[in-house]
This record gives structure tokens, C-alpha cells and sequence, in this order.
């Protein structure tokens, strides 16, 4: 037998290709913002002028944010462990990713981004790099960390720096989920405080919708990962999930996805893997499902609506899709434009609503949540941050 030797696509052959095309050279780049022409230009943005600018800055390191880029620019940071589906890939496969999430800043928030792909996976090393590069921007976006690893790093970031640190695969999928709940629980005629909610995954998208979930008055939530529902007596639960069993779960409940499906008004799916049919037809009448599994959603959406009142997904081609490019642009924006020194738990709610009022006046199934290419949305979003910064005391200006 002659096994036939596959030889790897040349560029040219890649090329052909329209997303690889659209990627080649990568999809951004560095611009200066004054002009060089001449010699008197370049006194003034290089020496001798630059060392009054620093002389200013090192008398009072609060001119950073008004005579530097740090002001407006964010670091998109990854250690490649869990990139979209794709797993832990590594940080140099990671780089399109963060790419693509630093050209939406820039497109949808008019924040300028750099993504930085850290090889190392260590918490301690993660945390200590991270903190190292911290004085050159304004803000940090954790990126496709794999949990429970990226719930130290944050905390542990949150507690070292000044500046805005925020894990979008938690908190931003939490704020437009609370979002577009919000609208759907409206849509059937209910109360947040009135919903049965089963949230199947624990890990790090899982965590914080529960928490923010919480924080908006849902009184009755279940967790679910692969073992089956948390609840206080399992003796398998890391010290994260421990937390959420004690705070969810108030009935005490055990066993499957199944089980905890029968009569629930809400399913959230952030997990991935399927959700037989017949499970979903044990759901409250007029059902929530929103299976943001992305490509393959839990529910198979023609499935879902079969079943439910109102259905969402993380897709672009069906109705109501549940995209972080809906939050982190604008949270970023309204924390930087006060120059925030954190993201409260305050801020993301008043992300969450501001997403919600847009769409209220149109409400309907199918429009519970804004377009991401809605204009409206990053400066709602902004606004409404900023506000809630400064409520909270954690402005600077």
C-alpha cells in the first residue's frame, strides 16, 4: 500500500481563501497621530520637547492620561488557553483573536488596543507580567483564560492595580446576557424575582452570568456542569463552584440537566454539548432558551423555538444574538472617558439596563437584544458607565 504524502497549503494557495486573505499582514497597525515634516516637528514630539512632557508627568504622573496614549488604549491580553471553542491553542495561535478584539474596540468604542499574547500559563507569572506592563495603558482586557485559572488573575489584578481590569468572557457575556433576559422576562409577562433559571456551566462565563444573574434579583437559580446540578453537599466542587452552590440552589436541589429542567422557566446555555429535545418539552410554558454555544448551540434553535416563547443564541444568522461586542467597547469607553480606577459590579448593571432600554420600545421574540452594528449601543453603553462610576465613587474626573 503507497500512502499518499497531503502537502500544507502554500500562502498562495491560502490566499484564495477570503478570510485568509483578509487576515495576511494581519488586521491592524500602529498610526502616528502628529505630523514629522520638518525639524521643528520633530524637537517637538521627539528631543528636546518630549523631556518637558516627562519632567511634567514625573511631577505629577496623573498628566499620563492627557500628554499620552495611555488615556485611550487598553491591552487585550491572553495566555492562549481557551480561544473561542478552540481550546488551549497556545498564545501565537491566539493572536488573530485578540487582533480581531482590539480592531472591534477601535471600530465600536473608539478604543485604541493592543493585543498581547503571553507565553506563560503560571498564575503568579500571569499576574506579574501583566502587572509590569499595566503603566502603558489605561485599562486591562483579560482574554481567553481558561477557568478556574482566569478568576485568580483577575482577582488578584483587580487588587494590584488602578486601572479598569476586566475578563470579558465573564463579565461581558454576563452583562448582554442579563440584558436580553431582562427584555425576554418582560416579553412573557414575568418578574426577574418570579423566574425558575438553569444555567448549565460552571466555568468561566458560567460564574458570571450566575453572579450578575444574582445581583439583578433572579430569586431562584441553578447551576449545572457535567457532573450535574452544584449544590452544597457534592464533595467534587473546586472552591469557586463551592461558592456558587451556597449562594444558588436555594431548594437544595440534585441530580441531571434533565432533572433540573422539569418545570424550569429559563435555560442559559454557556457550555457547549447538546440538549435533548425531550428535556426542553419539560419546561415551563412560554420558555426562555438562550443556548449560546458557539457554532453548535445546545438547543438546536429550530428545535428550541419549537418549544420556547423566546430563543436566543451566540449566532449572527439567527435573531437575537447574544455578542460581547454589545458591552466590553462601551464598558471600556465610559470607564476611560472618567478615567475609572475599577469595574464595580454597579458598572456592569447599568450596562446591562442601558442595553436593555434601547431595544424596549420595539420590543418583540425576535428583537430582545441591539444589533451590534446598532450606532447606538457603544455610546448608551458609555454613558451609562460613566454614571455609575462616578455614583460609586470611582472617577477620578
Amino acid at each position: 500500500m503507497v500512502t499518499q504524502m497531503v502537502l500544507p497549503k502554500s500562502l498562495g494557495e491560502r490566499d484564495d481563501d477570503p478570510v485568509f486573505a483578509l487576515h495576511r499582514g494581519g488586521k491592524m497597525q500602529i498610526a502616528k497621530t502628529v505630523a514629522l515634516q520638518d525639524r521643528v516637528d520633530l524637537s517637538l514630539a521627539y528631543t528636546p520637547g518630549v523631556a518637558r512632557v516627562c519632567e511634567a508627568i514625573a511631577d505629577d504622573p496623573a498628566l499620563i492620561h492627557d500628554y499620552t496614549w495611555i488615556g485611550n488604549t487598553v491591552a487585550v491580553v491572553t495566555d492562549g488557553t481557551a480561544v473561542l471553542g478552540l481550546g488551549d491553542i497556545g498564545p501565537r495561535a491566539a493572536m488573530p483573536v485578540m487582533e480581531g478584539k482590539a480592531v472591534l474596540f477601535k471600530q465600536f468604542g473608539g478604543v485604541d488596543a493592543v493585543p498581547i499574547c503571553l507565553d506563560c500559563t503560571d498564575v503568579d507569572e500571569l499576574v506579574d507580567t501583566i502587572a509590569r506592563l499595566a503603566p502603558s495603558f489605561g485599562g486591562i482586557n483579560l482574554e481567553d483564560i481558561a477557568a478556574p485559572r482566569c478568576f485568580e488573575v483577575e482577582r488578584r489584578l483587580r487588587e494590584r492595580l488602578d486601572i479598569p481590569v476586566f475578563h470579558d468572557d465573564q463579565h461581558g457575556t454576563a452583562v448582554v446576557v442579563l440584558a436580553a433576559l431582562s427584555n425576554a422576562v418582560r416579553l412573557i409577562g414575568k418578574e426577574m424575582g418570579d423566574i425558575r433559571v438553569v444555567l448549565c456551566g460552571a466555568g468561566a462565563a458560567g460564574v458570571a452570568v450566575a453572579r450578575i444573574l444574582l445581583s439583578a434579583g433572579v430569586g431562584d437559580l441553578c447551576v449545572v456542569d457535567r457532573q450535574g446540578l452544584l449544590h452544597r453537599d457534592r464533595a467534587d466542587l473546586t472552591q469557586v463552584k463551592l461558592s456558587l452552590a451556597q449562594d444558588t440552589n436555594a431548594a437544595d436541589r440534585s441530580g441531571s440537566l434533565g432533572d433540573a429542567l422539569k418545570g424550569a422557566d429559563v435555560f442559559i446555555g454557556v457550555s457547549g454539548g447538546t440538549v435533548p429535545e425531550s428535556a426542553i418539552t419539560e419546561m415551563a410554558d412560554d420558555a426562555i432558551i438562550f443556548a449560546l454555544a458557539n457554532p453548535t448551540p445546545e438547543v438546536a434553535p429550530a428545535i428550541a423555538q419549537r418549544h420556547a416563547a423566546v430563543v436566543a443564541t451566540g449566532r449572527s444568522d439567527f435573531p437575537n444574538q447574544i455578542n460581547n461586542v454589545l458591552a466590553f467597547p462601551g464598558i471600556f469607553r465610559g470607564a476611560l472617558d472618567v478615567r475609572a480606577r475599577q469595574i464595580t459590579e454597579g458598572m456592569k448593571l447599568a450596562a446591562a439596563n442601558a442595553l436593555a432600554a434601547l431595544v424596549r420600545e420595539t420590543l418583540s421574540v425576535e428583537y430582545i437584544i441591539p444589533s451590534p452594528l446598532d450606532g447606538r449601543v457603544a455610546p448608551a453603553v458609555a454613558d451609562a458607565v460613566s454614571n455609575a462610576a462616578r455614583r460609586e465613587g470611582v472617577h477620578r474626573r
